[in-house]
């Protein structure tokens, strides 16, 4: 059973990469369409609507999910935060998302992603397909 779970590994990663990618790209986009004041206002917008187009297609993924993971950790820390975990406007969602590009740091795009396709395709963790 654990053998067929492994299999789908690349499904899940895909699946994590389109939550999240979709997520970020809806909230980056009214940033990017409208009216922003500040330097920081325009790296959180880059970070969640580009960040989360990359995400989609799978290209950089890690760089990708490293600038939406800083993004998320400010969030929480300057906005999130005074409102507790579970309050209105509180972190939980931010944290969650913040959860999901830290692993996607460290597992990559997967086989299903235009980064396996650029790195040579093929491969996964060293091995041919």
């Amino acid at each position: 059973m654990l053998r067929f779970l492994d299999r789908l590994q690349p499904l899940a990663l895909l699946a994590l990469r389109i939550v999240l990618g979709i997520i970020m790209i809806a909230h980056g986009y009214p940033k990017v369409s409208g009216g922003l004041s500040g330097w920081l206002a325009y790296c959180s917008a880059a970070a969640e609507f580009f960040g989360g187009i990359l995400l989609l297609v799978g290209l950089f993924t890690r760089i990708a999910a490293l600038a939406i993971l800083i993004n998320m950790s400010v969030a929480i820390w300057k906005v999130h935060w005074k409102n507790g975990l579970l309050g209105n406007g509180g972190y939980q969602f931010p944290l969650a998302l913040a959860a999901i590009a830290f692993a996607l740091i460290f597992l990559g795009a997967g086989p299903i992603a235009l980064d396996s396709i650029r790195r040579g395709g093929g491969s996964v963790k060293g091995k041919k397909a």
